[in-house]
């Protein structure tokens, strides 16, 4: 005969809770226990009434831990071990002599309220099924409504299947075909603050069984631990790379944590799993605080700042390229040059306003929530040029603010100035630029523009201009700057055509770029500015300027990285001063046994001047084959990526230059960290049948990589809507699109992080930063402000132009902070 399901509606649990949470929140806190509500069994009613009415205040030396271990079957045996391993738990670590472990399979325990309330956590160490009658269910809800700490292992995720509120309170359900047997597998640990994660390692090797879920509780639960499915076989069943293993939540006014490791009795022999109980045993019975908030999706709020603009107007934004945030809160962006559809776009050569746009920087004050525009550049960049002179990415690139604006006013700006366009050549001249920004008026003083630094860049065909800037915690400057070379002629491989060119000038051919020592174009460059309006070379760069390799003269002491495609996002922690930079791949949408890999957009954690590899080698050192001449369409032989050598003849740099450094993250059509089975030599066998997917969080398509910050929390901030602590150290990664694309928020290893380690964790943040039509669809830059908030910017609908979803967007965290209240900790019994 079939058990009648004891589940309750809401509302019917909302009142016995009412009744018995009342008296249980005082008999928790150490207060006067008061219970008069009515309840739909008037026995029940008495039996609350009387049980639950005297206090048993917890604290000290009476920090009790109930371990509830009854199963609706045999007992599993991971009981014993669970018991002995929260048992020993409380006679050692940090808290040594602050547990106190009782024991039970007596379900009677949930109605006797003068017992429960003694009790600061309650461990579900079940077997599963349905082991609670209602009584017993109603007085585990007034625990938690009173305040009370629940900690689930495994199987407890199993139990009470009949009921909607224990399946919130353990935050999800197991799939029925969850494979059974003991596998060995890699946990991942995202939450490097919580109690119960922040000493185990960032990859964390053991062997359970590990479950499957019905559904994903990710964003619903805060997960701090996740467990990797490509180390194991997860059955039918699997959850993909977001499986979820352990995760908190603060829920009906108590604290649940639940493991769904410890399904073997040898896990609770482990030091790490031994530490990863006591630490969530620490935040379930109040020693502790934890914030298990952080990354449910509710707490945050996405907010479109800037209204689209007025009819013919760039009054708000102009054609989203980049931003950069104040030390007192406002907002820099710029527009790249594209004006809205109405503008006139000049396409011919002969007109000596071919290209002609407007580089805009727009303020947006938080104070005022008012947009303002400082001020405007004339750029070659409105449409005009480039590929059948249909399309460029010159214009303004990018922006930074010195150190030191508050008091300078010092704006620095990389664009390409139209009044130095050779329309006759087809060339133009890149810069960066410092303006003087008066505090007074908000405007930009054009007339006080010092050109810091500038190069020759080509014009005649599209594309890859780059354009971010950062500075690092010694003042130093970088500056990104892309390969200034076609997309075309390669069919999407390396851009390494060496034919094409314009009245001399290649087009098409990375290597005289990208690759060369001597050119400033696909690099990332590092100067120190000088109050004076010049610069110098700070030691460390990948060369000097006087390398006497070769004959000399043939190396640009600016370069700290070379071999990136079109780096138009860059970023420094300066807490560490590793640089982050995101690259846009090739065109190549599928793998070639003849020329290499398909197109890889790549993000790179990067600690030392190196070599990144493009047009040679991409994504962890695959390379590309070398083109014959005169007719490039034949392949020669592949490249080496620990020895590449510039033979093109477009190069003036070096022949030999420096080995590839592997990348951090890159992705394809085909999935993320794509890697292939090598032959003796290295090289890759470029077959899809024979990929692995080392990064399965990422898929491509579209692609056009934007890389992010790394968020750092300043506790001493009172600001309400900063991110949390969870987030700090973590990297932003992005892409344009926001389809399959990045935007996750990644982990590194410090031991292995600027040479080619993979990140340990990866989390989407694409219901946080939200995306679709009406959200956060074309992500074109990001960045955290002092208060700790985000703001990002959306590109639009469109290309080379502003449109009405263009816009300036801020998202707020509003969780609050850890829990439970400081006041509610536990208290520890005073000296004797």
């Amino acid at each position: 005969m079939q058990r009648t399901p004891h589940h309750r509606s809401r509302s019917r649990r909302g009142i016995a809770a009412a009744v018995a949470a009342g008296a249980l929140t005082a008999s928790l806190l150490g207060g006067n226990a008061a219970t008069a509500s009515p309840y739909p069994d008037p026995g029940l009613k008495e039996r609350v009434a009387t049980t639950l009415s005297l206090p048993s205040p917890p604290g000290g030396t009476d920090v009790k831990v109930l371990v509830f271990h009854a199963s609706a079957g045999a007992e599993p045996p991971t009981v014993d071990a669970g018991i002995a391993a929260i048992e020993k738990i409380g006679l050692s670590g940090p808290e040594a002599g602050r547990f106190k472990t009782v024991a039970t399979d007596d379900a009677g325990v949930f109605t006797n309220g003068k017992k429960l309330g003694k009790y600061n956590a309650v461990v579900f160490l079940t077997g599963g099924g349905d082991v609670l009658d209602p009584e017993q269910e109603a007085g585990l809800e007034a625990y938690m409504e009173a305040g009370g700490g629940f900690l689930g292992i495994h199987d407890a995720a199993r139990t009470e299947p009949y009921s909607d509120w224990f399946t919130g309170l353990v935050g999800a359900r197991p799939a029925a075909d969850s494979p059974a047997n003991v596998q060995r597998a890699t946990v991942e640990i995202g939450d490097r603050q919580h109690p119960a994660t922040k000493s185990l390692p960032l990859e964390w090797k053991r062997p359970d069984k590990w479950l499957n879920w019905k559904d994903n509780p990710s964003g619903d639960v805060h997960t701090v631990a996740r467990v990797r499915e490509l180390t194991y076989t997860p059955g039918k069943s699997a959850n993909g790379w977001d499986h979820p293993v352990s995760w908190c939540r603060d829920y009906d006014g108590g604290r649940s944590f639940y493991t769904a490791m410890g399904g073997t009795a040898d896990s609770y022999a482990e030091t790490d799993f031994r530490a990863h109980l006591r630490g969530a045993l620490a935040w379930t019975s109040r020693i502790s605080q934890a914030d298990c908030k952080a990354t449910i999706d509710t707490n945050y709020s996405a907010e479109r700042l800037t209204q689209p603009n007025q009819p013919g107007q760039n009054d708000q934004i102009g054609e989203p390229h980049g931003l950069v945030t104040a030390k007192d809160g406002r907002v820099f962006y710029i527009g790249r040059g594209g004006a809205d559809s109405s503008a006139p776009v000049v396409t011919d050569w002969n007109n000596p306003d071919i290209g002609k746009g407007n580089g805009e920087i727009h303020v947006y004050d938080p104070a005022t929530k008012k947009v303002s525009l400082a001020g405007k550049l004339s750029v070659f960049g409105n449409k005009g040029g480039g590929d059948e002179l249909v399309k460029v990415e010159e214009g303004l690139l990018g922006i930074e603010l010195d150190p030191d604006f508050a008091t300078n006013g010092w704006v620095y700006l990389h664009y390409t100035p139209h009044a130095k366009i050779d329309r006759d050549k087809r060339m133009a001249v890149r810069q960066v630029s410092r303006f003087t920004f008066d505090h007074a008026t908000d405007k930009l003083d054009l007339a006080s523009e010092k050109v810091l630094l500038n190069w020759p860049v080509q014009i005649h065909s599209c594309c890859h201009a780059g354009g971010g800037m950062a500075w690092d915690s010694k003042g130093n400057l970088y500056i990104a700057t892309g390969d200034n070379n076609s997309s075309g002629f390669s069919d999407g491989y390396s851009g390494n055509n060496p034919q094409p060119n314009y009245k001399g000038v290649s087009f098409a051919d990375a290597r005289r770029t990208s690759g060369n020592t001597n050119n400033l174009n696909g690099k990332i460059l590092r100067i120190h500015p000088e109050d004076d309006g010049t610069y110098t070379l700070p030691e460390g760069n990948l060369f000097t300027g006087k390398e006497p390799d070769e004959g000399g003269g043939k190396t640009r002491g600016e370069i700290y990285v070379m071999g990136v495609r079109n780096p138009a996002r860059i970023s420094v922690d300066t807490s560490t001063d590793t640089l982050y930079a995101g690259w846009v791949g090739p065109d190549a949408g599928a793998p070639s046994t003849t020329w290499g890999p398909a197109k890889y957009d790549t993000f790179a954690a990067i600690t030392q001047a190196g070599n990144h590899g493009w047009p040679y080698c991409m994504g962890n050192k695959q390379p590309y084959r070398d083109r014959n001449l005169p007719d490039p369409s034949k392949p020669l032989g592949w490249y080496d990526c620990d020895a590449p050598k510039n033979e093109s003849p477009n190069n003036d740099g070096l022949v030999n230059l420096p080995p590839v450094t592997g990348n951090t993250i890159w992705y394809s059509p085909q999935g993320g960290g794509v890697d292939y089975p090598r032959d003796a030599n290295g090289v890759p066998s470029y077959k899809v049948e024979d990929q692995k997917q080392l990064l399965p969080w990422l898929k491509g398509g579209g692609q056009a990589t934007m890389n992010g910050p790394v968020y750092r929390y300043d506790a001493a901030s009172t600001s309400e809507a900063k991110w949390p602590a969870y987030w700090d150290g973590k990297w932003f990664v992005g892409d344009f699109y926001d389809d399959t694309q990045p935007r996750h928020a990644v982990l590194t290893d410090p031991k292995t992080v600027g040479k080619g380690g993979l990140p340990t964790h990866a989390e989407s943040l694409k219901k946080i930063i939200p995306v679709g039509a009406d959200g956060i669809r074309n992500l074109m830059d990001w960045k955290f402000a002092p208060d700790g908030s985000l703001y990002v910017l959306d590109y639009g609908r469109g290309f080379f132009t502003s449109d009405s979803k263009s816009a300036l967007w801020r998202v707020t965290y509003k969780g609050g902070g850890p829990t439970p209240a400081a006041a509610d900790l536990a208290r520890k019994a005073a000296a004797q």
